[in-house]
């Protein structure tokens, strides 16, 4: 099963997206198999991507502490294609894991090639931000 224009939807930073930049996104993401306990993300390590989860699970943890669990449809690392800083936490498969990726090195390019899609990106991290100070 490949990575899906809905699936992106659903997602709030890609939220505001037309079905075309969205398919224009789906299409630079690539898919990955992580074996149980590969570690996908370590926690002050640079960020290098954004993961979206299709199938298994995956442990996540800060400061050795277990924090959650991500199943499919989860994702994690949207900062990461903005900022290459340290990840916040560790995300390790904890069942054999098939997630999407999008590289910073492939977002970074398209955004400066589609103004259009990164200024839909900008309406949607505004309207998650609370704006009761506004």
């Amino acid at each position: 099963m490949a990575l899906t224009t809905e699936a992106l939807k659903g997602i709030p930073l890609f939220a505001s997206l037309s079905n075309d930049e969205l398919e224009l996104l789906v299409s630079v993401f690539t898919e990955h198999a992580f074996p149980t306990g590969h570690v996908i993300a370590r926690e002050g390590t640079p960020g290098f991507g954004f993961f979206v989860i299709e199938s298994g699970t995956a442990e996540v943890t800060v400061r050795g502490q277990e924090r959650t669990t991500y199943g499919p449809g989860d994702h994690f690392g949207e900062i990461a294609l903005l900022d290459p800083g340290p990840r916040s936490a560790t995300v390790t498969a904890s069942s054999d894991m098939k997630a999407y990726m999008l590289s910073a090195m492939e977002f970074r390019p398209l955004v400066h090639e589609h103004p259009a899609l990164a200024w839909s990106m900008i309406q949607s991290v505004w309207a998650m931000i609370d704006h009761d100070d506004d």
